[in-house]
């Protein structure tokens, strides 16, 4: 009887064990799958262009839920918005009736980490002022993402400027200067 169930106990132990390394192995195959730099890709470009379309819908509050709430925009001809006051800021100025902003993605690149990404991009901006008079600009743009511990991607830096000339005031004509008399 002592043996019998010294070799139960054996058997029970062994059983624990085969349990024990067959429930760690199949946990070790079960990792969460890595993100693959086509579908970060694939991400992005529909974050993108989800984002521009919020854009020319002019939803404030959906185009600036693409922002992380560190992030930092560099608009053209401004100072840095380095806060999440001067970033809404800055969009509600560009989102008003009569300006017209689209933009579309012609490249993305994603980090060898997969957990940041860059975008360029070229955008089109319409403007009418008080007359009606309309005015169409058109640029480039770059975005960088970055893959937030929730696990969602928002943009951390954007820019964007313009392929338009800059438009460069006439030389004012200088005074003719009056002649003394000696």
């Amino acid at each position: 009887m002592t043996i019998r169930c010294e070799r139960e106990s054996i058997n029970r132990a062994a059983l624990c064990g085969c349990l024990a390394v067959l429930l760690f192995a199949s946990g070790c195959s079960q990792q969460t799958p890595v993100d693959t730099q086509a579908s970060v890709e694939r991400t992005i470009r529909d974050l993108d262009a989800q984002w521009s379309k919020a854009a020319a819908a002019h939803d404030l509050e959906r185009a600036l839920s693409y922002y992380s709430d560190d992030a930092y925009v560099l608009p053209p001809n401004e100072p840095m918005a380095t806060n999440k006051q001067a970033v809404r800021a800055g969009w509600a100025a560009m989102l008003v009736p009569g300006t017209d902003v689209s933009w579309e993605t012609t490249k993305v690149e994603v980090a060898s980490s997969s957990d940041m990404a860059y975008q360029v991009g070229t955008y089109t901006l319409t403007i009418k002022d008080a007359a009606g008079k309309v005015m169409t600009d058109h640029g480039k743009l770059l975005a960088v993402w970055k893959k937030q511990p929730d696990g969602k991607w928002k943009a951390v830096a954007d820019t964007w400027n313009s392929d338009l000339p800059l438009a460069v005031p006439e030389p004012m004509a200088m005074p003719a200067k009056k002649k003394t008399k000696r």
